[in-house]
Protein backbone atom coordinates (compact mmCIF):
# COMPACT_ATOMS: atom_id res chain seq x y z
CA UNK A 1 0.00 0.00 0.00
CA UNK A 2 1.39 3.27 -0.72
CA UNK A 3 2.46 5.43 2.57
CA UNK A 4 -0.72 7.63 1.70
CA UNK A 5 -4.30 7.35 2.12
CA UNK A 6 -7.32 9.70 1.05
CA UNK A 7 -10.33 11.00 2.79
CA UNK A 8 -12.93 13.12 1.29
CA UNK A 9 -14.93 14.81 4.34
CA UNK A 10 -17.87 15.96 3.13
CA UNK A 11 -20.18 18.17 5.59
CA UNK A 12 -21.44 20.11 2.83
CA UNK A 13 -21.86 17.02 0.44
CA UNK A 14 -19.94 17.04 -2.55
CA UNK A 15 -20.01 17.47 -7.04
CA UNK A 16 -17.89 16.62 -9.13
CA UNK A 17 -16.04 20.18 -9.34
CA UNK A 18 -15.45 20.37 -5.50
CA UNK A 19 -13.75 16.65 -5.84
CA UNK A 20 -11.69 18.41 -8.55
CA UNK A 21 -11.40 21.34 -6.26
CA UNK A 22 -10.35 19.37 -3.03
CA UNK A 23 -7.60 17.07 -5.34
CA UNK A 24 -5.79 20.18 -6.39
CA UNK A 25 -6.38 22.18 -3.38
CA UNK A 26 -4.04 19.01 -1.88
CA UNK A 27 -1.49 18.41 -4.06
CA UNK A 28 -2.57 17.04 -7.55
CA UNK A 29 -1.58 18.99 -10.21
CA UNK A 30 -3.93 21.29 -12.01
CA UNK A 31 -2.33 20.88 -15.23
CA UNK A 32 -4.17 16.93 -15.20
CA UNK A 33 -7.44 18.71 -16.03
CA UNK A 34 -6.29 20.81 -19.48
CA UNK A 35 -4.77 17.46 -20.21
CA UNK A 36 -8.65 15.77 -19.00
CA UNK A 37 -10.22 17.91 -21.70
CA UNK A 38 -7.27 17.21 -24.55
CA UNK A 39 -7.90 13.44 -23.97
CA UNK A 40 -11.13 13.49 -24.13
CA UNK A 41 -11.74 15.55 -27.61
CA UNK A 42 -13.52 18.52 -25.60
CA UNK A 43 -11.41 21.02 -26.48
CA UNK A 44 -13.64 23.03 -28.76
CA UNK A 45 -16.87 21.94 -25.86
CA UNK A 46 -15.70 23.23 -22.75
CA UNK A 47 -12.98 25.41 -20.95
CA UNK A 48 -11.48 24.62 -17.35
CA UNK A 49 -10.03 27.07 -14.95
CA UNK A 50 -9.39 27.34 -11.16
CA UNK A 51 -9.05 30.08 -8.72
CA UNK A 52 -9.21 30.58 -4.79
CA UNK A 53 -11.93 31.34 -3.35
CA UNK A 54 -13.29 31.62 0.31
CA UNK A 55 -16.74 30.35 1.65
CA UNK A 56 -16.94 32.51 5.26
CA UNK A 57 -13.95 31.08 7.23
CA UNK A 58 -13.01 28.22 4.83
CA UNK A 59 -10.47 28.96 1.34
CA UNK A 60 -9.84 26.48 -1.31
CA UNK A 61 -9.72 25.95 -4.99
CA UNK A 62 -12.84 26.46 -6.78
CA UNK A 63 -12.64 24.97 -10.10
CA UNK A 64 -15.26 26.37 -13.04
CA UNK A 65 -15.79 24.05 -16.00
CA UNK A 66 -17.69 26.24 -18.86
CA UNK A 67 -19.64 24.59 -22.08
CA UNK A 68 -20.54 26.00 -24.82
CA UNK A 69 -22.80 24.35 -27.64
CA UNK A 70 -21.93 20.83 -27.70
CA UNK A 71 -24.39 17.21 -27.82
CA UNK A 72 -25.96 15.84 -25.17
CA UNK A 73 -25.05 12.60 -25.00
CA UNK A 74 -26.49 8.91 -24.39
CA UNK A 75 -24.76 6.48 -22.25
CA UNK A 76 -23.22 4.56 -24.66
CA UNK A 77 -21.65 7.89 -26.25
CA UNK A 78 -20.20 9.32 -23.02
CA UNK A 79 -18.74 5.50 -22.60
CA UNK A 80 -17.21 5.92 -26.31
CA UNK A 81 -15.42 8.89 -25.29
CA UNK A 82 -14.13 7.62 -22.37
CA UNK A 83 -12.92 4.44 -24.08
CA UNK A 84 -11.34 6.19 -26.87
CA UNK A 85 -9.64 8.71 -24.87
CA UNK A 86 -5.56 8.34 -23.98
CA UNK A 87 -5.92 7.63 -20.37
CA UNK A 88 -3.97 5.68 -17.71
CA UNK A 89 -6.17 1.73 -17.47
CA UNK A 90 -7.14 2.57 -13.81
CA UNK A 91 -8.90 6.10 -14.41
CA UNK A 92 -10.64 4.37 -17.68
CA UNK A 93 -12.17 1.63 -15.94
CA UNK A 94 -13.30 3.88 -13.36
CA UNK A 95 -14.93 5.98 -15.21
CA UNK A 96 -16.43 3.41 -17.21
CA UNK A 97 -17.81 2.44 -14.07
CA UNK A 98 -18.81 5.41 -12.72
CA UNK A 99 -21.25 5.83 -15.94
CA UNK A 100 -22.83 2.38 -15.54
CA UNK A 101 -24.19 3.39 -12.17
CA UNK A 102 -25.36 7.06 -13.49
CA UNK A 103 -26.79 4.63 -16.22
CA UNK A 104 -28.52 2.27 -14.06
CA UNK A 105 -29.72 4.63 -11.27
CA UNK A 106 -31.47 6.58 -14.26
CA UNK A 107 -32.57 3.31 -16.04
CA UNK A 108 -34.78 2.49 -12.50
CA UNK A 109 -35.77 6.12 -12.62
CA UNK A 110 -36.97 5.47 -16.18
CA UNK A 111 -37.64 2.12 -16.57
CA UNK A 112 -35.51 1.96 -19.85
CA UNK A 113 -32.45 0.14 -20.94
CA UNK A 114 -29.59 2.62 -19.89
CA UNK A 115 -28.27 2.86 -24.01
CA UNK A 116 -31.67 4.34 -24.39
CA UNK A 117 -31.45 6.98 -21.89
CA UNK A 118 -31.44 10.38 -22.79
CA UNK A 119 -29.25 11.62 -19.94
CA UNK A 120 -30.09 15.48 -20.43
CA UNK A 121 -27.75 17.54 -17.80
CA UNK A 122 -25.49 14.43 -17.39
CA UNK A 123 -25.25 14.01 -20.67
CA UNK A 124 -22.91 17.12 -21.39
CA UNK A 125 -19.14 17.26 -21.53
CA UNK A 126 -18.89 18.78 -18.16
CA UNK A 127 -20.06 14.99 -16.31
CA UNK A 128 -17.22 13.78 -18.54
CA UNK A 129 -14.38 16.40 -16.81
CA UNK A 130 -15.61 16.08 -13.50
CA UNK A 131 -15.74 12.13 -13.57
CA UNK A 132 -12.63 11.71 -15.89
CA UNK A 133 -10.63 14.95 -14.07
CA UNK A 134 -11.58 13.21 -11.16
CA UNK A 135 -10.47 10.23 -11.39
CA UNK A 136 -6.66 11.11 -13.01
CA UNK A 137 -6.44 13.49 -10.18
CA UNK A 138 -6.56 10.67 -7.79
CA UNK A 139 -4.47 8.32 -9.69
CA UNK A 140 -2.05 11.20 -9.82
CA UNK A 141 -1.80 11.26 -5.83
CA UNK A 142 -0.54 7.56 -5.81
CA UNK A 143 -3.03 6.88 -2.51
CA UNK A 144 -3.53 3.69 -1.01
CA UNK A 145 -7.17 4.11 -0.01
CA UNK A 146 -9.69 6.48 -0.16
CA UNK A 147 -12.45 6.97 2.11
CA UNK A 148 -15.44 9.04 2.50
CA UNK A 149 -17.54 10.71 5.47
CA UNK A 150 -21.26 10.27 5.46
CA UNK A 151 -22.96 12.68 3.54
CA UNK A 152 -25.87 15.15 4.02
CA UNK A 153 -29.07 14.33 3.10
CA UNK A 154 -31.56 17.55 2.62
CA UNK A 155 -34.96 17.36 3.95
CA UNK A 156 -38.12 17.60 1.72
CA UNK A 157 -36.93 15.14 -1.09
CA UNK A 158 -33.83 17.80 -1.91
CA UNK A 159 -31.47 14.54 -2.83
CA UNK A 160 -32.10 13.74 -6.16
CA UNK A 161 -33.11 10.14 -6.66
CA UNK A 162 -30.61 9.52 -9.16
CA UNK A 163 -28.25 10.49 -6.32
CA UNK A 164 -29.72 8.08 -3.98
CA UNK A 165 -30.10 5.32 -6.41
CA UNK A 166 -26.36 6.13 -7.29
CA UNK A 167 -24.99 5.53 -3.22
CA UNK A 168 -27.30 2.59 -2.81
CA UNK A 169 -25.51 -0.47 -1.76
CA UNK A 170 -22.45 1.20 -1.83
CA UNK A 171 -22.38 1.61 1.91
CA UNK A 172 -22.93 5.31 1.77
CA UNK A 173 -24.01 6.97 5.63
CA UNK A 174 -26.79 9.61 4.78
CA UNK A 175 -27.41 12.34 7.60
CA UNK A 176 -30.00 13.99 8.36
CA UNK A 177 -29.35 17.51 7.21
CA UNK A 178 -31.95 21.18 7.81
CA UNK A 179 -30.30 22.78 4.27
CA UNK A 180 -32.93 22.53 1.63
CA UNK A 181 -31.06 22.76 -1.56
CA UNK A 182 -29.26 19.68 -3.70
CA UNK A 183 -25.73 18.99 -1.25
CA UNK A 184 -25.14 15.94 -3.20
CA UNK A 185 -25.16 15.68 -7.21
CA UNK A 186 -25.23 12.66 -8.99
CA UNK A 187 -21.36 13.12 -10.81
CA UNK A 188 -20.58 13.66 -6.81
CA UNK A 189 -21.97 10.29 -5.95
CA UNK A 190 -20.73 8.00 -8.39
CA UNK A 191 -17.27 9.18 -7.88
CA UNK A 192 -17.29 7.93 -3.96
CA UNK A 193 -19.53 5.14 -4.90
CA UNK A 194 -16.75 4.12 -7.26
CA UNK A 195 -13.63 4.94 -5.26
CA UNK A 196 -13.91 5.37 -1.80
CA UNK A 197 -15.19 3.57 1.02
CA UNK A 198 -17.45 4.48 3.39
CA UNK A 199 -16.04 4.83 6.79
CA UNK A 200 -13.41 7.26 8.74
CA UNK A 201 -9.99 6.04 8.56
CA UNK A 202 -7.02 6.54 11.25
CA UNK A 203 -4.55 8.72 9.73
CA UNK A 204 -1.92 10.94 10.84
CA UNK A 205 -3.12 14.25 8.59
CA UNK A 206 -0.02 15.18 6.23
CA UNK A 207 -1.78 17.78 4.04
CA UNK A 208 -5.67 18.94 3.76
CA UNK A 209 -7.33 20.46 0.42
CA UNK A 210 -10.60 22.04 0.32
CA UNK A 211 -12.99 22.21 -3.06
CA UNK A 212 -14.98 25.18 -2.79
CA UNK A 213 -18.56 24.72 -4.22
CA UNK A 214 -20.98 27.50 -6.27
CA UNK A 215 -23.45 28.64 -3.85
CA UNK A 216 -22.20 31.54 -1.69
CA UNK A 217 -22.74 29.95 1.53
CA UNK A 218 -20.47 29.77 4.49
CA UNK A 219 -18.21 26.25 4.55
CA UNK A 220 -19.66 25.16 1.38
CA UNK A 221 -16.97 22.58 0.34
CA UNK A 222 -15.30 19.48 0.18
CA UNK A 223 -12.71 18.52 2.41
CA UNK A 224 -9.71 15.56 1.28
CA UNK A 225 -7.51 14.92 4.00
CA UNK A 226 -4.49 13.15 3.20
CA UNK A 227 -2.08 11.42 5.72
CA UNK A 228 -0.53 8.38 6.85
CA UNK A 229 -2.33 5.46 7.59
CA UNK A 230 -2.65 4.26 10.97
CA UNK A 231 -3.26 0.67 10.97
CA UNK A 232 -2.78 0.00 14.67
CA UNK A 233 -5.76 2.01 16.05
CA UNK A 234 -8.23 -0.32 17.73
CA UNK A 235 -10.97 0.48 19.85
CA UNK A 236 -10.35 -0.93 23.77
CA UNK A 237 -12.90 -0.97 26.94
CA UNK A 238 -11.36 0.22 30.46
CA UNK A 239 -12.50 -1.83 33.16
CA UNK A 240 -12.29 0.65 36.43
CA UNK A 241 -12.78 -0.40 40.08
CA UNK A 242 -12.23 1.06 43.70
CA UNK A 243 -10.73 -1.73 46.37
CA UNK A 244 -10.78 0.49 49.63
CA UNK A 245 -11.00 -2.57 51.81
CA UNK A 246 -8.98 -5.51 50.12
CA UNK A 247 -5.46 -6.75 51.16
CA UNK A 248 -2.33 -5.43 49.01
CA UNK A 249 -1.29 -9.49 48.23
CA UNK A 250 -4.98 -9.86 47.07
CA UNK A 251 -4.96 -6.92 44.91
CA UNK A 252 -1.70 -7.93 42.85
CA UNK A 253 -2.69 -11.60 42.36
CA UNK A 254 -6.06 -10.38 40.49
CA UNK A 255 -3.61 -8.13 38.71
CA UNK A 256 -1.58 -11.30 37.64
CA UNK A 257 -5.07 -13.18 36.99
CA UNK A 258 -6.64 -10.38 34.86
CA UNK A 259 -3.39 -10.63 32.55
CA UNK A 260 -3.85 -14.39 32.41
CA UNK A 261 -7.36 -13.78 31.41
CA UNK A 262 -6.06 -11.87 28.31
CA UNK A 263 -6.30 -8.05 29.66
CA UNK A 264 -4.25 -6.07 27.79
CA UNK A 265 -3.13 -4.63 30.37
CA UNK A 266 -3.45 -3.30 33.88
CA UNK A 267 -3.07 -0.86 36.31
CA UNK A 268 -3.23 -0.24 40.04
CA UNK A 269 -3.39 3.39 40.98
CA UNK A 270 -2.94 3.88 45.04
CA UNK A 271 -5.63 6.74 45.65
CA UNK A 272 -7.32 8.63 48.72
CA UNK A 273 -11.23 7.42 48.09
CA UNK A 274 -14.73 8.39 49.77
CA UNK A 275 -14.27 9.34 53.60
CA UNK A 276 -10.71 9.51 53.30
CA UNK A 277 -9.78 5.85 52.88
CA UNK A 278 -6.82 5.04 51.57
CA UNK A 279 -6.84 2.31 48.49
CA UNK A 280 -6.44 1.80 45.02
CA UNK A 281 -7.92 2.29 41.59
CA UNK A 282 -7.42 -0.98 39.36
CA UNK A 283 -7.65 -0.53 35.42
CA UNK A 284 -7.50 -3.11 33.11
CA UNK A 285 -7.72 -2.57 29.20
CA UNK A 286 -9.39 -5.40 27.33
CA UNK A 287 -10.90 -6.02 23.93
CA UNK A 288 -14.57 -5.44 23.41
CA UNK A 289 -15.13 -9.10 22.83
CA UNK A 290 -13.13 -10.02 26.46
CA UNK A 291 -15.28 -7.03 29.00
CA UNK A 292 -17.95 -8.50 29.94
CA UNK A 293 -15.41 -11.88 31.09
CA UNK A 294 -13.24 -10.02 32.78
CA UNK A 295 -15.42 -7.44 34.37
CA UNK A 296 -16.77 -10.68 36.15
CA UNK A 297 -13.41 -11.98 36.91
CA UNK A 298 -13.05 -8.40 38.72
CA UNK A 299 -15.90 -8.89 41.05
CA UNK A 300 -15.68 -12.72 41.12
CA UNK A 301 -11.94 -12.22 43.02
CA UNK A 302 -12.30 -8.73 44.58
CA UNK A 303 -14.21 -7.02 47.44
CA UNK A 304 -15.67 -4.78 44.42
CA UNK A 305 -19.60 -4.67 44.39
CA UNK A 306 -19.16 -2.56 40.80
CA UNK A 307 -17.20 -2.21 37.76
CA UNK A 308 -17.00 0.91 35.42
CA UNK A 309 -16.85 0.36 31.68
CA UNK A 310 -15.80 2.66 29.25
CA UNK A 311 -14.68 2.96 25.37
CA UNK A 312 -11.32 4.16 23.88
CA UNK A 313 -9.29 4.57 21.12
CA UNK A 314 -5.78 2.84 21.54
CA UNK A 315 -2.96 3.55 18.78
CA UNK A 316 -0.22 1.31 19.31
CA UNK A 317 3.50 1.41 17.38
CA UNK A 318 4.23 -1.54 15.72
CA UNK A 319 6.35 -3.65 16.62
CA UNK A 320 8.85 -7.02 15.85
CA UNK A 321 11.89 -8.95 16.95
CA UNK A 322 15.02 -9.74 15.86
CA UNK A 323 18.44 -11.21 17.38
CA UNK A 324 22.14 -9.78 17.52
CA UNK A 325 25.02 -11.80 17.85
CA UNK A 326 27.20 -10.45 20.99
CA UNK A 327 30.38 -11.90 22.39
CA UNK A 328 28.56 -13.53 25.12
CA UNK A 329 25.82 -15.14 23.19
CA UNK A 330 22.40 -14.23 20.81
CA UNK A 331 20.11 -11.36 22.79
CA UNK A 332 16.59 -10.94 21.67
CA UNK A 333 15.83 -7.19 21.02
CA UNK A 334 12.17 -5.40 20.64
CA UNK A 335 12.19 -3.23 18.10
CA UNK A 336 9.49 -0.35 17.70
CA UNK A 337 8.04 0.94 14.22
CA UNK A 338 6.11 3.50 13.73
CA UNK A 339 4.28 3.38 10.20
CA UNK A 340 6.73 0.36 9.26
CA UNK A 341 10.02 2.07 9.93
CA UNK A 342 11.76 1.50 12.77
CA UNK A 343 12.45 4.01 15.58
CA UNK A 344 13.62 2.00 18.86
CA UNK A 345 15.38 -1.00 20.02
CA UNK A 346 15.42 -2.74 23.46
CA UNK A 347 17.45 -5.76 24.23
CA UNK A 348 15.09 -8.23 26.38
CA UNK A 349 16.65 -7.71 29.88
CA UNK A 350 16.08 -11.27 30.86
CA UNK A 351 18.53 -12.52 28.12
CA UNK A 352 21.01 -9.94 28.98
CA UNK A 353 20.60 -11.19 32.74
CA UNK A 354 21.47 -14.95 31.50
CA UNK A 355 24.39 -14.00 29.59
CA UNK A 356 25.32 -11.06 31.50
CA UNK A 357 26.14 -12.39 35.08
CA UNK A 358 26.49 -9.93 37.67
CA UNK A 359 24.36 -6.78 37.61
CA UNK A 360 27.47 -4.79 36.34
CA UNK A 361 27.94 -7.48 32.90
CA UNK A 362 23.96 -7.39 32.56
CA UNK A 363 24.06 -3.54 31.95
CA UNK A 364 27.10 -3.81 29.80
CA UNK A 365 25.50 -6.47 27.44
CA UNK A 366 22.48 -4.27 27.66
CA UNK A 367 24.39 -1.51 26.28
CA UNK A 368 25.90 -3.75 23.34
CA UNK A 369 23.05 -5.26 21.98
CA UNK A 370 21.69 -2.07 21.95
CA UNK A 371 24.29 -0.53 20.02
CA UNK A 372 24.46 -3.71 17.69
CA UNK A 373 20.59 -3.72 16.73
CA UNK A 374 21.23 0.15 16.25
CA UNK A 375 23.81 -0.23 13.56
CA UNK A 376 21.79 -3.54 11.78
CA UNK A 377 18.36 -1.55 11.90
CA UNK A 378 20.26 1.74 10.68
CA UNK A 379 19.30 4.14 13.71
Amino acid sequence: MSGLIGYFDCPSGISGDMALGALIDAGAEPELLQRTVIALGLRQEARVSTRHEERGHLGGTRVLVECGEGPSRKLPELKSVVTAAQLPGAVREQALSALDLIGAAESKIHGRAPHQLHLHELGGADTLIDLVGSFWLLDSLKLGAVYASPLPAPRGGRTAPGTLRILAGSGAVLEPDERSWELVTPTGAAILATAATFERPALALSRVGYGIGSRDEPANATALWLGQPVPEAAQVIVIETNLDDQAGNLTAALLEDLMAAGALDVTITSALLKKGRPGHVLAALAAPADADRLARLILERSSSLGVRLSSARRVLAGRRFLEVETPQGKVTVKVKELEGRPVEAVPEYEDCRRLGGDAAGTARLLRVAAELARRELGL
